[in-house]
């Protein structure tokens, strides 16, 4: 870690719709500001219930149907593929998030892989919970998929990282995903990307987190 750079905690979930939608957008504000960025998958279905939230099918039809709007609007916003009703969602996304943090264990970047997870659920509709869909993610990423994918069956330490994360999660009170946190001042959602980077580049002075 270089202290100065700026540092940027990154929460997110293969899962996470709206992590997928500013994947690409966040990698290129961090090429802008030089930060880096520590990446910290989540248990996102742990993280709603913390936070009174609830899976996309436990919603209320309205905001369901609100949700497929702003969908629509972002994909072209934003210049992407996106599929409104992905076959393999929600499909667990713990043995990748695991890869992740396996990864992160030998200091190799993990960027590139993190995007292709969200982009498969959300855009090539793969099944992000199969062994052979993330060992292929992992390759054409430069990682080294087969070692990772043992590593994330078989280390239980693994396991216990993304659970500590994901406490740790509810602990800075986050209700959902991404969460970008930058001298402790937390921004939720990749509409909040503007924000995080005018903090960055202005210096502004954190606002405080604290709803006690």
């Amino acid at each position: 870690m270089n202290a100065d750079r700026p540092q940027i905690d990154y929460y997110f979930s293969f899962i996470s719709l709206w992590s997928y939608v500013g994947s690409l957008p966040f990698q290129d504000l961090v090429r802008r500001t030089g930060a880096e960025v520590t990446f910290k998958p989540i248990d996102l279905l742990a993280v709603f219930a913390a936070g009174g939230g609830k899976p996309v099918k436990e919603r209320p039809k309205q905001r369901q149907a609100y949700r497929l709007v702003e969908m629509q609007r972002w994909r072209e916003i934003r210049g992407i593929p996106l599929v409104l009703q992905p076959r393999f969602y929600p499909a667990n996304p713990s043995v990748g998030h695991r890869m992740v943090l396996a990864a992160i264990r030998e200091a190799l970047d993990v960027t590139g892989f993190v995007h292709a997870g969200l982009k498969a659920v959300w855009a090539d509709e793969l099944d992000i919970a199969a062994p052979e869909t993330l060992v292929a993610l992992a390759d054409a990423n430069g990682l080294p998929g087969r070692r990772l994918l043992e590593q994330a069956w078989e280390d239980t330490a693994l396991g216990e990282t993304e659970a500590s994360l994901t406490r740790e999660a509810v602990d800075r009170l986050l209700f959902g995903a991404p969460f970008y946190f930058y001298r402790g001042e937390p921004f939720w959602g990749q509409d909040r990307l503007d924000l995080l980077e005018r903090a960055i580049v202005e210096g502004t002075e954190p606002i405080p987190f604290d709803p006690s």
